[in-house]
């Protein structure tokens, strides 16, 4: 009996050794906590990512993060509670540096120990590279938007010049016309010029405590008259949590993800709109958004919110780039899926204002 103990203690101590070489092994930031946010592990990665004596004196989350940045954790770790695992992003700052990371919280399931792990990892380099990779397509596509007015521009000012040569009969009504198309794609222009204009000089959010279902309702009152041929479902939850929202800028992602869901439908022999709100847990909102349009795959979801990329004919292609850096300034986040049988649904999903169960509060207080 005894050998069977000593060699079940040398097992379970080879096991922990392993784990433990595995953790000092990788290169990302791991931190293990209990339920209650006391810190049990941490492995020698993080000390890349954070001071080297904070990660060493830590004895709660709360001695490792920011303020701010402890709100988010909360928040994640309240949404793995209900997903099991829970990403986001942050920027940490250290040594007059920022670092953009990529932080993912799994709940730890078990019943006589439960916790979470945190896992970090430094995205600077590949955020970088994609936002090198970003706006060489915008400029490619501001390139061909303008490319585009500049042919007709360029045909109608030789033409007239043909024209004042010639003299003809024709030319009072030749001249108007060559007017109209130089007027009609120096708008096209201008409003390329001040969409960018927008875009690059976007507000920063200035949230205020708000009800989401109203913020809704008076989105889709400018749509009236707009939606001819669209069957427009609204299943709106009643009694939603608040949420911190600018409201204008709210108002203009409804807009936008209405519009384009109007738009995916134009060719559809089945028009129908779904906009709804839920609670899907104590921590959060959604609003769901879904159309029964042409769809989007899987190889465009990846690239839908850059700014100028668009799989319409028409449209400059800011429109989800404007909704996906609405939703970052609201601590959100939004996901594409598919809508079956057809189309797409876009769901965005928002932080409560505050907490509004019993745990996330103790979370709170022990974070």
């Amino acid at each position: 009996m005894t050998r069977e103990l000593e060699a079940n203690s040398r097992e379970l101590e080879q096991r922990r050794q392993f784990t433990e070489a595995i953790l000092e092994s990788i290169p990302t930031g791991v931190i293990s906590i209990s339920a209650e946010g006391q810190i049990q592990a941490v492995n020698r990665a993080l000390k890349g990512l954070l001071p080297a004596d904070k990660v060493d004196s830590a004895m709660t989350i709360k001695d490792l993060f920011q303020p701010e940045d402890l709100a988010e954790i909360r928040y994640l770790m309240n949404r793995a509670r209900r997903l099991k695992v829970a990403a986001s992003q942050l920027e940490l700052r250290r040594d007059d540096k920022v670092m953009h990371v990529s932080l993912t919280i799994a709940a730890l399931e078990d019943r006589l120990k439960p916790g979470f792990v945190i896992v970090l990892e430094d995205t600077s380099d590949m955020l970088r590279a994609q936002k090198s990779a970003a706006w060489h397509e915008v400029a490619r596509r501001i390139a061909h938007e303008i490319r585009n007015p500049l042919t007709p521009i360029a045909l109608c000012a030789e033409r007239i010049e043909r024209q004042l040569d010639r003299s003809t009969p024709d030319t009072s009504r030749i001249l108007r016309e060559c007017s109209q198309i130089i007027s009609s794609e120096v708008e096209s222009l201008r409003t390329l010029v001040d969409e960018f204009s927008q875009f690059a000089r976007f507000p920063s959010a200035q949230p205020v405590p708000s009800d989401l279902n109203d913020v809704v309702e008076n989105a889709l009152s400018a749509f009236a008259g707009r939606l001819g041929g669209i069957e427009v479902i609204r299943d709106l939850a009643p009694e939603l949590p608040t949420v911190n929202l600018d409201r204008e800028q709210f108002k203009r992602l409804v807009v936008n993800l209405v519009d384009n869901a109007a738009e995916a439908m134009h060719a559809s022999l089945v028009r129908r709109l779904y906009i709804g709100t839920s609670t899907p847990g104590p921590e959060g909102v959604e609003l769901i958004i879904a159309d029964t349009g042409c769809g989007v795959s899987l190889e465009d979801r990846e690239r839908l919110f850059l700014p100028y990329f668009t799989t319409k004919s028409r449209g400059t292609g800011l429109g989800l780039a404007i909704v996906n850096h609405i939703v970052s300034e609201h601590s959100g986040q939004i996901r594409v899926e598919e809508n079956k049988p057809s189309g797409t649904r876009f769901i965005v999903e928002l932080p409560v204002a505050a907490p509004v169960d019993p745990e996330a509060a103790r979370i709170e207080v022990a974070a």
